[in-house]
């Protein structure tokens, strides 16, 4: 059965930080709010917490998981991007926006896509999301949280609680209801960035100049 913890979601306990990052290490799968909607988490190095995500999701190895990062220091280890890219992650990150982006050879093919060799990247703007990967010092695997018969991800840690308790160790709540919207997903493979998904974050400020238009492709 998932344990429950109930962390401040403005100065986190560390101790139960420290818990969960433990947890992560030792293989667990972990559901976490973060500034968008709740997330599944796991080690970046674990291939058997990985396939438990893909098992809770169903999702096959075509679909994209994303690395969870703290900010932009480790990217270049895991994602190619020139001066442009650069500038405009930087103006958006932290916030709900995962950006699909050209791969290094450092990403484990588990990630990454298995054909096209690219990789789904965020770094979230939430306390607790930032205490977990500041405590681990490496990016998490991570998924949007939306079960396969349902509309839109979760939000309520205690339904996540009760739809997931046999299937991941840890469930984190910050004492109410997450988002319910998943990122915005951008990909940035190719000229020019192209709107894959419309979610939580706006289509504004920053990316305005490169009138980006939403697209139905996924």
């Amino acid at each position: 059965m998932a344990q429950f913890f109930e962390i401040h979601p403005d100065n986190p306990q560390q101790r139960l930080i420290r818990q969960a990052a433990d947890m992560l290490r030792q293989g667990a799968v972990v559901a976490l709010p973060t500034d968008s909607c709740y997330a599944l988490v796991c080690h970046l190095d674990d291939k058997n917490a990985v396939d438990r995500i893909r098992r809770i999701r169903q999702l096959d190895e075509r679909q994209h998981l994303a690395l969870l990062c703290r900010d932009l220091t480790h990217l270049s280890n895991y994602a190619k991007v020139d001066n442009a890219q650069y500038r405009l992650l930087k103006s958006v990150w932290p916030g709900p926006y995962t950006f699909i982006l050209e791969a290094s050879r450092e990403v484990p093919r588990r990630v990454s896509h298995p054909s096209k060799k690219t990789i789904g990247i965020r770094v979230p703007d939430h306390a607790i999301t930032q205490a977990l990967l500041a405590e681990l010092g490496e990016p998490l695997i991570a998924t949007s949280l939306q079960l396969p018969d349902d509309e839109q991800p979760m939000g309520d840690p205690h339904a996540v609680r009760d739809a997931l308790e046999h299937q991941v160790a840890l469930v984190i709540s910050d004492g109410g209801d997450c988002g319910l919207h998943p990122t915005t997903v951008i990909d940035w493979t190719g000229d020019a960035p192209v709107v894959v998904r419309q979610g939580a974050g706006p289509l504004t400020g920053a990316l305005e100049p490169f009138d980006i238009e939403p697209t139905d492709r996924i």
